[in-house]
C-alpha cells in the first residue's frame, strides 16, 4: 500500500490572505474541474456524472488514464477522493485545519493501492517515492492554493 502525507500553509508570510471560505471554495471548484488546477495538459478530462448535497462522482482522465472517483464534502473541512475505477483504488484527502498556533493549514494524505500490482512491489514503490518527492502531492498543494489565490484576484471564485 501506498501512504503519502504533505502540509502547507494555507497563508504564507508574504501571499495575499485566503480565508478558509475561499480555500474551501478552491477545494470544491478543484474537485468538479481538475482541469482548472493541473498543469495543461495533463487533465484532459473531468466531468461530474452524478451529483448530491454530500458528494460528486467525476469521470475523469488525468495523465492518459481514464478514472472514476466518487468525491465526498465535509463542509469546509475536508475533501475525500474514493477511487472506484482507474489505476489506483483506495482514498486521497484534501484537509483544511488549524495548527496549534491557530494557522490555517491543507493537509494531503493518501491510502492507495495499484489495481493489479503486487502489494509493497516495485511499482508500488515507486508511485510511493512520486508521491513522496518534492513534485509530488506538496506541490499539488501549492498549486491548488497558487490557482485559488489566482481566481479570488480575478473576482472568480
Amino acid at each position: 500500500m501506498i501512504y503519502s502525507t504533505a502540509a502547507v500553509p494555507v497563508n504564507p508570510e508574504g501571499e495575499a490572505v485566503l480565508t478558509r471560505a475561499q480555500a474551501w471554495a478552491g477545494l470544491v471548484l478543484k474537485a468538479r474541474d481538475a482541469r482548472l488546477f493541473l498543469p495543461p495538459g495533463l487533465c484532459t478530462r473531468c466531468d461530474v456524472v452524478e451529483e448530491s448535497a454530500t458528494h460528486i462522482v467525476r469521470e475523469a482522465v488525468i495523465g492518459g488514464q481514464a478514472l472514476r472517483e466518487i468525491i465526498v464534502f465535509e463542509d469546509e473541512k475536508k475533501v475525500s477522493f474514493f477511487q472506484t475505477t482507474g489505476p489506483r483504488e483506495g482514498v486521497i484527502v484534501n484537509q483544511l485545519f488549524e495548527d496549534d498556533a491557530g494557522a490555517l493549514q491543507l493537509k494531503f494524505y493518501g491510502y492507495l493501492g495499484l489495481r493489479g500490482k503486487a502489494p509493497g512491489g516495485p511499482e508500488e514503490r515507486a508511485e510511493q517515492a512520486v508521491f513522496d518527492s518534492e513534485q509530488g502531492y506538496k506541490a499539488a498543494l501549492l498549486s491548488t492554493l497558487r490557482k485559488t489565490r489566482e481566481l479570488v484576484a480575478e473576482g472568480r471564485l
